[in-house]
């Protein structure tokens, strides 16, 4: 058995006050680029509540898991090593602030995104539809 596998994370698209929530990244790699919240899945956890518990505690939202985005696994999507994210759409309610690795937390309008981090502008890209979907029920 191999011992090398990739490593396994998460990430939220969060809907909050009618635009999509980024953080600001405090530590390497892409320090102070902006992220998709999320993190790696801990051991013992279901991918579902690790992508609820990467969401609290880096923009203090919680969140309603809307649906699946998709499976994102290019091997060269972190600088760190292979991992495979597990990325969910997600409506978020409560109070917006930063914690954990977060540096700080933004909104922004799904049609005016910044550059961000690993693969995630193509992640948001490719929800566009089911953004937009949500946000016209709004």
């Amino acid at each position: 058995m191999c011992a090398d596998t990739p490593k396994l994370t998460v990430d939220a698209v969060i809907i909050y006050d009618g635009r999509i929530v980024l953080v600001q990244r405090k530590n390497p790699p892409f320090e102070g680029k902006f992220a998709l919240p999320g993190g790696f899945v801990d051991i013992g956890e279901t991918v579902e509540s690790a992508v609820v518990r990467e969401a609290r505690e880096e923009t203090g939202l919680s969140i309603e898991i809307v649906k699946l985005l998709g499976v994102y696994s290019d091997p060269l999507r972190d600088p760190r090593g292979h991992t495979v994210s597990i990325c969910y759409l997600s409506q978020g309610h409560g109070t917006l602030e930063a914690g954990s690795d977060a540096k700080d937390v933004f909104l922004f309008d799904v049609n005016d995104l910044p550059e961000m981090a690993f693969d995630h502008n193509m992640i948001l890209e490719q929800a566009r539809g089911d953004i937009n979907g949500i946000l016209s029920k709004m």
